[in-house]
């Protein structure tokens, strides 16, 4: 395992990294963009110039200096490496609020070690929020300023807010019956958000994201995040939230065990 001078040169590069990568997506943020369906069968799935030059500049900078560790991006896909360092790339979670031209994007970058969470980071260069979790804790940095970050002390459904980015995620009428089975019983439900929502729940100003379809990419970046604040991730049937699939994120362990609870029970036939 790395030691923690390893991890935090590694996070400061991240970091360096990120915000870097945050002036291409301004770039063509906001201004007409050929946009392309990666998706068939009736389905859209955007990707722009954008996507492609941002992850094409962190995965060159990962390269350069840690040419040993693996790459997981979004638009070009897994590399092979050699030891037990695997970084997570997604150049714009959220392409469809990027094309919509609102701010709820992000550029998600994150580090497993085995199967370890060590870093997380999500940066929306349009607010010029760089959100950050690892063993150090979870916080915020805007401008010169740093803010520590813990998750709601919510413990009941009833008083709960969650999001999700949209009901077409879930592929099947029983996934989404099971979602709205949470719904019904919270506060308030709201969708969009992508990796943004993830972000405020680590905040402090959510409760619960649900979601389905998501990939490895997604989700491993915002893990430590929300971890480091005091919340949970999982699959929805608790297990590990790295391989993506159906995540439930929490704001602390009581009320993931009530949602948790409710996506197990069977759907209606």
């Amino acid at each position: 395992m790395a030691d923690k001078t390893e991890l935090q040169d590694m996070l400061t590069f991240a970091r360096q990294t990120i915000t870097a990568a945050g002036a291409i997506a301004l770039q063509y943020f906001r201004v007409p963009l050929n946009v392309e369906n990666k998706a068939g069968g009736g389905r859209f799935d955007p990707v722009t110039r954008a996507d492609r030059e941002i992850e094409s500049y962190i995965r060159e900078r990962i390269s350069t200096t840690y040419p040993e560790h693996a790459l997981v991006g979004e638009e070009a896909g897994m590399r092979t490496g050699r030891d037990n360092y695997r970084w997570f790339i997604d150049p714009i979670d959220g392409t469809k609020a990027y094309i919509s031209g609102m701010p709820l994007w992000g550029i998600l970058l994150g580090l497993m070690e085995a199967d370890a969470c060590r870093f997380g980071l999500m940066y929306q260069p349009y607010l010029q929020e760089l959100y950050v979790g690892s063993e150090q804790g979870a916080y915020l940095c805007k401008g010169a300023n740093t803010h520590a970050m813990t998750t709601r002390a919510t413990r009941n459904l009833p008083d709960a807010i969650l999001y999700c980015t949209h009901p077409a995620m879930f592929q099947s009428e029983q996934d989404l019956q099971l979602f709205d089975r949470v719904a019904e019983r919270c506060k308030l439900m709201r969708y969009g958000g992508d990796c943004y929502a993830y972000c405020l729940l680590a905040h402090g100003f959510i409760d619960l994201v649900i979601e389905a379809d998501l990939k490895s990419h997604d989700i491993v970046p915002l893990i430590p995040i929300i971890e480091a604040a005091g919340g949970k991730v999982t699959d929805w049937q608790g297990n590990s939230a790295i391989n993506g699939g159906r995540v439930i994120a929490a704001a602390n362990a009581s009320l993931h065990e009530q949602a948790l609870n409710l996506l197990q029970q069977p759907a209606r036939s």
